[in-house]
């Protein structure tokens, strides 16, 4: 009796157990359709990352993630990528025979491997460069090849339904070397592959299923631009072509603005719905919450810092070392209140005649071409700063992140830069009087405050932080602009900054030659370092 209780309940214990298994492998990737996504590489990671939280947010669960990655995809990236949910599968790439293709096109003949996904009846592919922004569970209804018409005539192999077929995959590898590709890539042969692709139905998701199954599977379906919305249309009409409450996917295909640069956000308005949905990622390993790169935390923080730092150890050595802060403050007062700082070319009626005697000697020996020099320099040093901090700011950081250490690096660099201009100027004034010994000792300093007595400890002025304050205030207000205005259109935003941009030109253009003849001058005057008994400013 025993022994047959013993028996059922072992039986029975089984039949559980097989159950429990059978569900946990459907959890564990045994699906039949998967959505799948091509990785060669790191740089991707953060839009496939956000790529797979979209799927999910849209209910789409129930199906397979698969992400492709080739050898150049590093361990850390994987397992990343498989705390998010994503089942990797490890592949290798497929050269592209063709010769005249651009480099970056080397691999993406490997993108062909979605044919040869035998595992599973129907795949929805994906570039990592998508995100979903409602269900599109319908594509699984689609034929065996399912792709976007873009420019009347070309289909986008961005997003596509694949129906796998190991038939099909041999045939296609067979035919590599001999169909024309028109982009030199995998979309060119699709497109060859495809004949009459313009000419197949378009794919309509509501037609029932006893309607669906009733029709011969077709070779091709069309999909709407709803599965497969570029941010190219958007940008020249600053709207959706297609009703944006019906979107599904949207592709970013702009070239070099990919929605993880930082600075694509501040062009693009759909890249906020991108933006959106990084915040929201979740920690799958420590430290990657909100997109974050945990490789590049002490990296930012850094960055963040040393601008800073150098900013308060060069106006310690400028300023500090001779003077209290109160007191720079009390002589930067006098020298706005006595409405003299800025002046350079011409003399005040207030002005001692032995004062007038000194400018006046002092401004025959300036070099005519001294201006136009230190314009061009100042230009470069511009250029230079901003190329510099576009190469050191990390470009998958959040926007605000980026943004503020463009603008840190980019002054500071400048200001080094270009302040250190000023200072051989400087020099080279105090070189000329020595030579010279034609202009008189001046009886009080010219950097004297008027009507106060406070007398300039330093060979830096009032002007230099005037004029460095107006070209930062200009510099940020650029590209604010049309963020201030509510402007979206990418053209007109580009517009304004060119506006912004002209205007801060032409204030560089006056300061920088304006700056220049100061230093000279200061240097005339301060030819006798033994006698003047000043701190030279590290920026100016």
């Amino acid at each position: 009796m025993n022994f047959h209780v013993l028996r059922t309940g072992f039986v029975v214990s089984f039949l559980v157990l097989l159950f429990v298994c059978n569900n946990c492998g459907s959890v564990l990737g045994e699906s039949d359709e998967a959505y799948v996504t091509l990785l060669y590489g790191d740089e991707f990671v953060l839009g496939v990352r956000v790529l797979g939280k979209s799927i999910k947010d849209t209910k789409s669960t129930n199906k397979d993630m698969v992400v492709l990655v080739s050898d150049g995809v590093s361990e850390y990236s994987k397992k990343l990528l498989q705390a998010d949910g994503w089942i990797v599968d490890h592949i290798s790439l497929l050269a592209n025979p063709n010769q005249v293709r651009p480099t970056r096109f080397w691999g993406v003949y490997t993108k062909l491997k979605i044919f040869n996904m035998t595992k599973y009846k129907k795949v929805v592919y994906l570039d990592a460069d998508t995100i979903v922004v409602q269900s599109i569970e319908d594509l699984f209804k689609c034929g065996k090849f399912c792709a976007n018409l873009k420019h009347s005539e070309r289909l986008n192999s961005g997003v596509m339904v694949v129906e796998p077929s190991e038939t099909v995959f041999n045939d296609m590898m067979s035919k590599v070397k001999t169909l024309a590709s028109y982009t030199g890539g995998d979309q060119g042969f699709l497109n060859s592959y495809y004949v009459g692709f313009e000419s197949a139905r378009v794919f309509d998701p509501s037609l029932p299923d006893d309607v669906i199954k009733s029709r011969p599977v077709p070779e091709m379906e069309r999909l709407s631009t709803l599965y497969n919305a570029d941010v190219g249309l958007y940008m020249l009409a600053n709207k959706w072509m297609v009703d944006e409450k019906e979107l599904r996917v949207i592709h970013y295909t702009l070239g070099p603005l990919k929605p993880w640069d930082w600075w694509t956000s501040w062009l693009l308005k759909p890249v906020d719905v991108w933006q959106n949905a990084r915040e929201q990622l979740e920690e799958s390993l420590p430290g990657t919450g909100g997109g974050r790169n945990s490789n590049e935390t002490l990296l930012v923080q850094f960055l963040f810092l040393l601008p800073i730092l150098t900013w308060i150890f060069l106006y310690y050595k400028s300023f500090l070392q001779t003077r209290s802060l109160c007191d720079h403050l009390r002589q930067l007062y006098f020298k706005f209140r006595s409405g003299g700082a800025l002046a350079y070319t011409t003399v005040s009626s207030s002005t001692s005649s032995s004062n007038k005697e000194f400018l006046n000697g002092a401004h025959s020996k300036v070099p005519i071409y001294l201006g136009g020099i230190s314009i061009f320099i100042c230009f470069m040093a511009a250029v230079v700063s901003l190329a510099l901090a576009l190469s050191i700011v990390p470009r998958q950081v959040t926007p605000w992140t980026g943004l503020l250490l463009m603008y840190e690096w980019t002054f500071t660099i400048f200001m080094l830069v270009f302040g250190g201009y000023l200072h051989l100027v400087y020099q080279w004034g105090k070189i000329v009087a020595n030579q010279s010994g034609s202009i008189s000792s001046r009886p009080e300093s010219a950097d004297y405050s008027t009507g106060k007595g406070h007398q300039r400890h330093t060979s830096c002025d009032v002007a230099m932080w005037y004029y460095g304050l107006g070209m930062a205030i200009l510099a940020v207000a650029a590209p604010s602009l049309p963020c201030i205005f509510g402007i979206t259109a990418l053209f007109l935003r580009l517009g304004l900054m060119v506006v912004g941009a002209i205007i801060l030109a032409s204030f560089m253009t006056y300061a920088s030659e304006h700056l220049a003849i100061r230093s000279f001058i200061r240097g005339l005057e301060d030819r006798d370092n033994s006698r003047s008994g000043r701190s030279i400013c590290l920026v100016c």
